[in-house]
């Protein structure tokens, strides 16, 4: 193998490969970054069983070969090197990867590329290769920049508990002309839906992703070309999910690359069951006055289980507006009051949350007004964005102790 890349382009497609890598396995080569050049693209590929990663970049391929070398060596020595082209030689019989840019030399000892597992692919028309297998499925285009929002608005309501492996997964709904997401933790539930442009099933297909394969899908397509779709495959059969992103061109940039992801074989909770059907106090707040304002409570509800309080009155004299008042005490600190102004509609009501629950929702809230939505101090309130679509995103969360 001799090849030759941008030191940016390389750094980039081990950024994005490496989270994948296996942190702790009794497989030595999962410690390991495949590296194979072919039809004058680089593929880099990373995978701990459960999640696989491929990224191509741009390269002059010489000769064409494969190897394995340790991803974390691999990683910090393209970082430290300076942005020109990096010449990589492989010495089959030793399979040592010479890597020479600048002035800058180095040997990496590897492991054969053929002790690495296949990780699948969505297939470009032109894989002849054994060590390639092209994922057949249900396929789906999704909108890109639209995809990473909704990813944003849900996977940070998931769990990260392993103990409870249902709840650690996104439930994604395709339906023949809408897309849903839903996550919960137990303490809170988030759902985000999105009207599909033209349908790409026909029967709805539900499967369970796991949050941190979405999560990662989101960091990249942060750099991915906004312009082509996301291309998805389900394959219910073998529990197995797979996203194609297109990236951007010129330098510090990728081809494409391709996530594939074990699916969660087990039932998601019937979540519609606890969201509130009907409310008795709505209120109507400025989301960045409200985020600014827990942010400062919090600063004090730290010491205290992140308990903040949330009162709530509508103004005297029958009109709507009113206000919002949150308190957060420290029996050693001190305590913050901050008062909002707001449009409140029914009756007043003493509401107890996690400040970070409601740090984590607002700030995914792009719209300038959010909605607040109550029944009792003992019954979950229901936070959304106005002037979205009615259904588009829903959070609830659950309240703390009840005030005393």
């Amino acid at each position: 193998m001799r090849v030759s890349c941008l030191q940016e382009n390389l750094a980039k497609g081990l950024s994005i490969v490496g989270r994948a890598v296996a942190a702790r396995s009794t497989l030595p080569v999962l410690g390991n970054i495949l590296l194979e050049a072919k039809n004058n693209e680089l593929r880099l590929a990373a995978t701990n069983l459960e999640i696989g990663v491929n990224c191509w970049i741009g390269a002059k391929v010489e000769d064409e070969g494969a190897i394995t070398v340790p991803a974390r060596l691999l990683g910090e020595f393209v970082n430290s090197l300076p942005p020109e082209r990096i010449d990589m030689e492989l010495a089959v019989r030793t399979q040592t990867l010479h890597l020479r840019c600048a002035r800058y030399d180095a040997n990496m000892k590897g492991l054969d590329a053929s002790d690495f597992p296949i990780i699948p692919t969505a297939g470009t028309g032109d894989e002849m290769d054994e060590q390639v297998e092209v994922l057949e499925g249900t396929r789906i285009e999704l909108e890109t920049s639209g995809l990473r929002k909704m990813i944003d608005q849900v996977s940070f309501a998931a769990s990260t508990d392993e103990s409870r492996p249902t709840l650690t997964g996104v439930e994604v709904s395709f339906h023949p002309e809408r897309l849903t997401m839903a996550a919960t933790d137990g303490y809170r539930l988030s759902v985000r839906s999105a009207h599909l442009d033209r349908p790409f099933v026909q029967e709805p297909i539900t499967v369970l992703v796991p949050a941190r394969s979405l999560g990662e899908l989101g960091r990249i397509i942060a750099d991915a070309d906004t312009s082509k779709p996301v291309q998805v495959i389900v394959t219910q059969a073998r529990n197995q999910i797979l996203f194609q992103v297109w990236g951007k061109e010129g330098r510090g940039a990728f081809h494409r690359v391709e996530l594939a992801s074990q699916l969660i074989d087990a039932r998601f909770p019937d979540y519609r069951a606890i969201i509130p059907k009907t409310h008795t106090t709505r209120t109507v707040v400025d989301t960045a006055s409200l985020l600014k304002a827990v942010r400062v409570a919090q600063l004090f509800a730290r010491d205290n289980a992140n308990i903040v309080r949330v009162a709530v009155s509508p103004g005297n004299g029958g009109k709507q507006e009113g206000q919002i008042r949150l308190t957060a005490t420290s029996a050693e600190m001190g305590d913050s009051v901050n008062e909002l102004d707001a449009m409140v509609e029914g009756t007043d009501l003493e509401i107890a949350f996690d400040a970070r629950f409601l740090i984590d929702v607002l700030s995914q809230i792009d719209q300038a007004q959010v909605v607040l939505e109550t029944t009792q101090s003992t019954r979950p309130g229901t936070i959304r964005p106005l002037g979205m679509g009615e259904d588009e995103f829903l959070h609830v969360v659950m309240p703390m102790h009840p005030p005393r």
